[in-house]
């Protein structure tokens, strides 16, 4: 067997299992029956490019990703605001909205983050990898390079910390974030 195709398999397989969706509801999104998509699964082989886009865009995740097992690199940054359908709490002990790094790169618990408005800046640092943000209380100004990003509670974004970058409170309140980094 190709062994190309079977980490196709795999890789479709892990995604499904991240997203936490059975096998026999994925055989019936994409009108096979279980023993069909079972075989796609374990072997890689005959998974139409058709099933692959719809897995990519019902979880969210790169096509690249799933057919090559390399995650794009991330040159800047991506922001998702509030309420655009991305649920970054969807992969437990992750909460990442991308599957990227799961399969192609360490990736560090999530840290929980506290500022106060009477913090200082924090020093602009760069560092390897990819870093994820999302805010869950607050409001936060990620300063990217030059510019400043205001991110609001509910908001997200990933972005390449090879990048000068330093994360402080919006306005008089308190901001709370979770941050991820992936090696």
């Amino acid at each position: 067997m190709d062994e190309n195709l079977k980490e196709l398999g795999m890789r479709v397989q892990g995604l499904r299992e991240a997203c936490d969706v059975s096998r026999h509801t994925m055989a019936q999104e994409l009108g096979v029956d279980i023993e069909t998509y079972r075989a796609w699964e374990e072997t890689g082989v005959d998974i139409p490019i058709s099933a692959i886009y719809h897995m990519a865009k019902k979880f969210s995740v790169d096509l690249t990703e799933i057919l090559t097992g390399n995650a794009p690199k991330l040159d800047t940054y991506h922001v998702v605001r509030a309420g655009e359908g991305i649920n970054v709490d969807r992969f437990p002990g992750y909460q990442y909205e991308d599957l990227a790094w799961r399969y192609a790169r360490k990736i560090m618990q999530p840290l929980r983050v506290v500022l106060d408005p009477s913090d200082e800046p924090a020093e602009l640092v760069c560092h390897g990898g990819q870093e994820f943000n999302y805010v869950v209380d607050g409001s936060l100004v990620l300063t990217f390079e030059d510019r400043d990003i205001v991110l609001n509670a509910g908001d997200s974004i990933y972005f390449n910390p090879e990048h000068p970058h330093g994360q402080r409170c919006h306005g008089d309140e308190p901001a709370t974030f979770i941050t991820i980094i992936a090696e």
